[in-house]
């Protein structure tokens, strides 16, 4: 797979979605970031994929297509696909920012992915970015897929298309009568590159700890790390994300 950016007719609106907010606070005549077309990217490219996938994959149940809309969704894949598409040589940057390696930041690339693909929908419409989309993250898709026959009922295969929440959800419903609770307890970092820390609880009693770039990602680590314990070692020794992983970046 080698993509292309799509071709945008309005090229403000195109350097709009480059801009970082970083280059504004450094630029004082520069016309705004590209927060709101992210914002707008993400909700389109969700909808998108959703939609391909569901077309793609008939026999996928809603919590596998959850899962693997996920996949294909989440700030590392979009973060890949950004470097592929050579955004970090285009993204309007401050100079701190740049000097921190916003350029080949995951985070920065997924936001400004998102940005371009909210420019493209005002651009040219919801035909335009389907057209656009749906080949790249079809071939994604079967990446992460492979030829696994998704109507067989092969129950380990099928365990990897639901997501490490919802399986310690299932967990903790069994064995606690209950749902996990999450919570943010430390977020660090500048606005560029945060890092947040989560940590799930059942009946008041933390049973895992994650890191990650978003929120969200944080409390799928969290899950995880649980669900590995629970696995491994049961639910009397716990540990943090950190002494798993050792020094390694998650």
């Amino acid at each position: 797979m080698n993509p292309k950016l799509p071709i945008l007719r309005d090229r403000a609106l195109f350097d709009l979605a480059l801009t970082h907010r970083s280059y504004v606070n450094e630029n004082s005549g520069t016309f705004g970031d590209n927060e709101r077309l992210e914002f707008l990217g993400d909700a389109v490219l969700g909808f998108l994929v959703g939609e391909m996938l569901y077309q793609l994959y008939p026999k996928m149940n809603e919590a596998q297509l959850t899962h693997l809309r996920s996949r294909l969704v989440d700030e590392k894949q979009l973060g890949k696909l950004g470097a592929e598409l050579s955004l970090g040589e285009l993204m309007r940057l401050g100079r701190g920012a740049e000097k921190m390696g916003g350029r080949s930041n995951p985070s920065l690339l997924n936001d400004t992915f998102e940005a371009v693909i909210g420019a493209y929908f005002l651009d040219a419409g919801i035909d335009a970015v389907r057209a656009y989309v749906t080949p790249i993250f079809t071939a994604l898709a079967r990446e992460q897929v492979g030829d696994y026959n998704l109507g067989a009922s092969v129950r380990g295969k099928t365990e990897t298309f639901i997501d490490s929440k919802n399986r310690f959800q299932q967990w903790a419903l069994s064995n606690c009568g209950t749902t996990p609770t999450y919570e943010i307890i430390d977020a660090t970092g500048p606005d560029h590159a945060k890092q947040f820390t989560a940590r799930v609880l059942v009946n008041g009693k933390v049973y895992g700890i994650g890191k990650g770039r978003r929120k969200q990602e944080a409390q799928k680590r969290a899950a995880e790390i649980a669900l590995q314990q629970i696995n491994k070692e049961g639910v009397s020794k716990l540990k943090t994300t950190d002494e798993i992983y050792g020094d390694r970046q998650i």
